[in-house]
């Protein structure tokens, strides 16, 4: 990769590195195999995200560049997300269980199961690989490509991977890489402070 890039965050108050240099690309290396030991080193932080009475309500579908599986999740992404997302090492489906097999209703699946895509892109990030967490997707193509009970609720997606040459990306996907990261202050966000 011929350009260097530095996407640390500027922040108003310290925060950990692997925080604030943590970003989500669109650009990934579509030769290099996805690295196994920080994969699984990712899915592990993910085991121990916390979680409401330790229910663990997260599920995973992991698909590596190259499978069926991957070929099948590549369909289940929405727009624009089909054009990049394929070349990325693997596709990390994260899935909520906000039902039991018994029926009963599980209120913050959806929350533990953020928290644990976050412990994930997190861990990935330490180990040196890029990431970027997806909405777009259609989520009864998904159920229906990996035949996903309807008790467990389709998240993210996330692309993981090794970096690409942003310097060799299509001119409209390198202006989004390069464009400068934004976010707003803690105190737009912030709606009660006493």
């Amino acid at each position: 990769m011929s350009l260097v890039l530095d996407r640390t965050a500027r922040t108003d108050a310290p925060i950990l590195d692997v925080l604030a240099e943590r970003w989500s690309t669109r650009v990934f290396d579509p030769e290099t195999p996805i690295d196994e030991a920080a994969l699984r080193s990712a899915l592990e932080a993910a085991r121990w995200a916390p979680s409401a009475m330790n229910y663990q309500p997260w599920r995973f579908i992991v698909a590596r560049r190259g499978t069926e599986a991957h070929e099948r999740l590549v369909g289940a992404l929405m727009g624009f997300n089909q054009a990049w997302a394929p070349a990325a090492g693997a596709l990390v489906v994260i899935l909520a269980e906000t039902e039991t097999a018994d029926g009963e209703a599980r209120a913050w699946a959806q929350y533990d199961a953020g928290q644990a895509a976050a412990h994930f892109t997190v861990q990935a990030h330490a180990e040196g690989l890029a990431t970027h967490q997806m909405g777009g997707f259609e989520a009864e193509a998904l159920r229906a490509a990996f035949d996903v009970e309807a008790r467990f609720t389709p998240v993210a997606v996330i692309a993981v991977g090794t970096l690409g040459d942003v310097d060799a990306a299509e001119e409209g996907l390198r202006q989004r890489e390069l464009a400068p990261r934004e976010r707003r202050t803690v105190a737009e966000s912030l709606l009660a402070d006493a």
